[in-house]
């Protein structure tokens, strides 16, 4: 069970790592929850459906080009350390000024007619598809913890993991902005954001300096 434990947590915490950082998809979902809540739910579901394949993806290719890199496997991982906190740092020094999210307004019931679950769906999944952000995480931290991944069972239980995680902070989101009826506070934005980066930092400096 503590085998299947360890990578399921790292799943969850790059999941949220991900997922949490409030920017243009989760002012939109909100948005989305403030009008129809059952679409808002499938909207999650289309972000989270990417982030679990973008997971998937690198999964899948990390081994591969790990086992094609094993003598400078040290400094695979140095490097993605690096890109990865690059990405938070980079995150962090703009959330300084984050600007205040759009004006929500209307009700949890809506005012007309939604697209339906299954557009929803599929126009989340192609805006977050677009985003290369999510692509560069994963990969740069799944070649990072080849090693760790190569097993189906540990590979199948960090990609739960993931998907867990981005799925429960989406229709967290979903279940704020439904109840809201107003517009999401900028500090609580601005701190979501700095705390999902932060957790991207320090998966960073665990892959740069892994423990014992």
């Amino acid at each position: 069970m503590n085998g299947f434990l360890s990578p399921a947590l790292s799943g969850a915490v790059a999941g949220l790592g991900v997922a949490m950082p409030m920017g243009a998809m989760s002012v939109l979902l909100l948005q989305e929850a403030m009008r129809h809540r059952r679409t808002a739910m499938a909207a999650a579901a289309g972000i989270a459906t990417v982030d679990l394949a973008y997971a998937a993806l690198a999964t899948a290719l990390g081994p591969w080009v790990a086992s094609h890199v094993a003598p400078i496997e040290a400094w695979i991982r140095l490097l993605s350390a690096a890109i990865l906190l690059s990405m938070a740092a980079h995150a962090l020094y703009r959330s300084r000024a984050l600007p205040a999210p759009p004006a929500l307004s209307g009700g949890g019931s809506g005012s007309g007619p939604g697209p339906g679950p299954a557009k929803a769906y599929a126009r989340y999944v192609a805006l977050t598809a677009v985003n290369p952000t999510t692509a560069l995480y994963f990969a740069a931290l799944t070649t990072a913890q080849a090693a760790t991944l190569t097993a189906p069972a540990t590979a199948a239980a960090f990609l739960g993991g993931v998907a867990a995680a981005s799925l429960l902070w989406q229709q967290t989101l979903v279940a704020l902005g439904a109840a809201a009826g107003r517009r999401i506070s900028p500090a609580v934005r601005a701190w979501t954001f700095r705390l999902g980066h932060g957790l991207v930092a320090a998966y960073a400096l665990g892959l740069a300096f892994p423990l014992p």
